[in-house]
């Protein structure tokens, strides 16, 4: 790649919650009522890459206690992990939460008890938090990867489908973007009925991923309050700079950044058969080099790219991302692309097939992941269309993006 790139900075209002653990010790305190001094408490939390995750949980653990509970966590993942109780122990341990920093017991299982309903789909509960005194469910309200809807992804689905467990994810999933779009509401809708539920604990973040709302919700106002929050989050959501690439380069995907390893609201791209693909951003060839070590080889979502690295497929656990797709039967999402041996070769093939250009035509973004995409490298088009509307780091002085090696430089 003879293209040399300007590394820039978006402006984005980072204005968030500055003080989370007082915060959260609020929203918690406001329902206090809910909260019986001696229950046994099921803390509720995923696998997503929230910031402040363990500090969120903490504040809520040691206020739940305060109010003399007894907490403990559980696993809300489904399917991920391997689907395996110890894997998503494993999950929880590289996001900073482990029995030591929470100070409460982890209790893992993928056992299940079902919940008699007239639903078509069977529902399942996680078995621990059903016999447990109430369950509080800790998530990030976001934009959903796989479909749109007044419910995507937060509370609703995690207790739908994280606390479903392998067996209740599977049951949703298998029904297709019916069982997420509509189906998942009506899931969540009964899990609420058998009063199990206290409570969500709802998180938003901004465009640099920092905790905007943080709010406490009895589960009696779970189904109305939660879309009004989905709202909120599309207002905060971050993109891309411009909508037309030649060339997307992604320095890793990961479970912890998306469900999808990369975030289709991000790159365009959803690939689900029968869904139509989004219109914007428009990009030609996506090239991505690498996977998160917190995605422990599940590299669902490489896909979504036309070429990867040997470096990236070398590290493919095969057995943890297709009990992941077997699950969401996305299949289109694990085929892999064409391979190349360094991620200089890797940009090099996709540039070839973009077509000739002029130096000063390349449209090209080289960004870490698609969850942080506040700073990144820009081609110089780019650059001179966001004049006035982007921060030129270290002069906007053009430089080389690879290693002598052919490894790209971090970002």
């Amino acid at each position: 790649m003879a293209i040399k790139l300007i590394k820039i900075r978006q402006k984005f209002n980072d204005a968030h919650i500055s003080d989370i653990m007082a915060h959260v010790k609020q929203e918690i305190l406001a329902h206090a009522i809910l909260i019986r001094p001696g229950a046994t408490i099921a803390i509720a939390t995923g696998s997503r890459g929230i910031c402040d995750i363990p500090k969120i949980l903490k504040a809520t653990i040691d206020t739940i206690l305060e109010l003399g509970a007894k907490p403990f966590i559980v696993p809300a993942m489904g399917s991920h992990g391997g689907a395996t109780a110890a894997g998503q122990i494993e999950i929880l341990k590289e996001l900073g939460i482990t029995e030591e920093s929470m100070g409460v017991p982890i209790r893992s299982s993928m056992e299940v008890v079902e919940i008699s309903s007239s639903l078509k789909n069977k529902i399942f509960m996680d078995k621990l938090s059903y016999e447990s005194d109430g369950v509080i469910i800790v998530n990030r309200i976001k934009p959903h990867t796989d479909f749109h809807g007044q419910y995507e992804s937060g509370i609703i689905k995690m207790m739908a489908i994280g606390l479903g467990k392998h067996k209740g994810a599977e049951e949703l999933h298998r029904f297709g973007i019916e069982g997420l779009a509509a189906l998942m509401p009506k899931t969540a809708e009964a899990i609420i009925n058998t009063k199990k539920i206290i409570m969500g604990l709802a998180i938003v973040e901004n465009q640099l991923d920092h905790p905007v709302i943080i709010r406490a919700i009895a589960a009696k106002d779970l189904m109305q309050e939660e879309p009004k929050l989905l709202q909120a989050a599309f207002s905060f959501m971050p993109s891309l700079p411009v909508k037309n690439l030649d060339l997307l380069i992604v320095k890793e995907l990961g479970k912890n950044i998306s469900g999808t390893g990369m975030d289709p609201n991000i790159i365009g791209r959803l690939m689900i058969r029968g869904a139509p693909e989004p219109t914007t951003p428009n990009i030609n060839k996506i090239v991505v080099t690498d996977i998160t070590a917190a995605s422990h080889g599940n590299a669902i979502g490489i896909g979504l790219a036309d070429v990867i690295t040997r470096n990236l497929f070398n590290k493919i656990n095969f057995q943890a991302m297709y009990a992941n797709v077997k699950t969401s039967l996305f299949y289109d999402r694990v085929k892999i692309p064409l391979i190349e041996e360094n991620d200089q070769q890797a940009v090099d093939v996709a540039m070839a097939a973009c077509g000739p250009r002029s130096a000063d035509e390349w449209r090209i973004l080289y960004i870490k992941n698609s969850l942080q995409i506040f700073e990144m490298y820009a081609s110089l088009a780019i650059v001179k269309e966001l004049a006035g509307k982007i921060e030129l780091i270290d002069g906007g002085t053009p430089c080389e993006i690879f290693e002598n090696d052919g490894q790209l430089i971090s970002i």
